[in-house]
């Protein structure tokens, strides 16, 4: 069965991204009132994001938890830009409130892992839309061989390098040390 799809003919409010119909068989987001299709992850991709999260979450300080693909509301007024960043961490009352989307105050870090078609998004676009609404720590992870993952964290009202490296990466978030093993965000069970 094919489900008609009409697209919007005016800049989204955010109502009207409330509204739109669920779809997975996309992602989607909304830059300043208008709708931005892309296709969904690849699976490597997909596989990443999980390992990621999976590393995370049981790092964290107890009061935060890692969600994957969460909207963010960048910016609320008109026209609004909603993100959804591949993994964010966020305080565990926001999964308590059952919230639909965060505030950007609440996300302590927002990660984007670079792929073909999002790669300039997510190193200029995003890097000052994400600063600009005060998320603390931004990651961006490049899977190309080797993989690697750069730290930014806000000074300033600026995001500045705090590391960048393959391999294993010790870090703070949330004045708690946690550690990422970059190579196993890409490699599977037969793999080690």
């Amino acid at each position: 069965m094919t489900v008609e799809m009409h697209w919007p003919d005016h800049l989204l409010t955010l109502e009207d991204w409330t509204a739109l119909p669920e779809d997975n068989s996309r992602s989607y987001e909304l830059v300043e009132g208008v709708l931005v299709v892309s296709p969904r992850p690849v699976l490597r991709h997909q596989f990443a994001v999980w390992q990621l999260a999976a590393q995370l979450h049981p790092q964290l300080p107890g009061q935060l938890c890692a969600v994957t693909e969460a909207e963010v509301i960048i910016d609320a007024a008109l026209p609004p830009t909603v993100r959804v960043p591949d993994v964010v961490v966020i305080p565990n009352k926001s999964l308590e409130d059952d919230l639909a989307r965060a505030q950007p105050e609440d996300v302590v870090l927002a990660v984007e892992i670079l792929s073909d078609g999002s790669r300039r998004t997510d190193r200029v676009t995003k890097f000052f839309e994400y600063a600009d609404a005060g998320i603390e720590h931004y990651w961006l992870v490049d899977l190309d061989e080797p993989a690697s993952l750069a730290a930014y964290r806000l000074v300033d009202g600026n995001y500045e390098l705090v590391a960048e490296q393959s391999g294993q990466m010790g870090l703070e978030l949330a004045e708690t040390p946690i550690t990422i093993d970059i190579a196993a965000l890409t490699s599977t069970r037969t793999d080690r």
